[in-house]
């Protein structure tokens, strides 16, 4: 099963990076979490944080339940997304990864689409959408809005859910978008892409 090996190669090429500073500090490097290599969503994050170092799965903080509250209030199947984040090893203080740090982590992520395939990718936060869209856009301006990558997957920008726990409003407009990102995965699955 050749997919599987390369897959397993590239976990193992990750966890023995040394790309850049972060690999100094971490305890684990955080690949992703999820189990379907085919899902149709990706949602990609920041960096690991305290959580996420000590245990090797992304998303498994506060922001990381938030996270899976939303995704089960929306009923959106387990199988659908895979969650992942710029960089893979945690910044000092959960700090926003440098530009340095980000972009000699930026291979592997652009490993991780190609092998996944998602027809769906949700940028969670400002520093996704600066390396995945435009280092230029703002979040606030483009958040909730569909940007377009014709031939290879929607993009849709929302907060990361650590900030919908600093400031609760931003959890209503977070629901608002990933219902967004629900109702197009049902187009998916019925063989309808919008747009098209």
């Amino acid at each position: 099963m050749k997919a599987k090996t390369d897959w397993d190669e590239f976990v193992r090429a990750c966890k023995n990076c040394t790309g850049c500073g972060l690999a100094k500090n971490r305890n684990n490097v955080v690949i992703g979490r999820g189990t379907n290599l085919s899902a149709k969503i990706m949602l990609i994050g920041e960096g690991p944080g305290e959580q996420e170092d000590l245990t090797g799965q992304a998303f498994v903080g506060r922001a990381g339940k938030l996270l899976d509250l939303l995704m089960d209030a929306l009923m959106f199947d387990p199988d659908d997304y895979y969650i992942c984040n710029i960089v893979k090893c945690r910044p000092p203080g959960n700090r926003e990864p440098l530009k340095e740090e980000a972009m000699a982590c930026l291979p592997w992520l652009r490993y991780q689409v190609r092998c996944i395939k998602p027809e769906i990718i949700v940028c969670l936060g400002s520093t996704a959408l600066k390396y995945i869209v435009d280092e230029n856009v703002r979040i606030t301006r483009v958040r909730g809005n569909w940007i377009e990558r014709p031939g290879f997957f929607r993009i849709m920008p929302t907060y990361h859910p650590s900030a919908a726990l600093r400031d609760p409003n931003k959890k209503e407009e977070m629901y608002d978008d990933m219902k967004k990102v629900r109702e197009y995965l049902k187009e998916l699955k019925k063989g309808i892409k919008l747009g098209s």
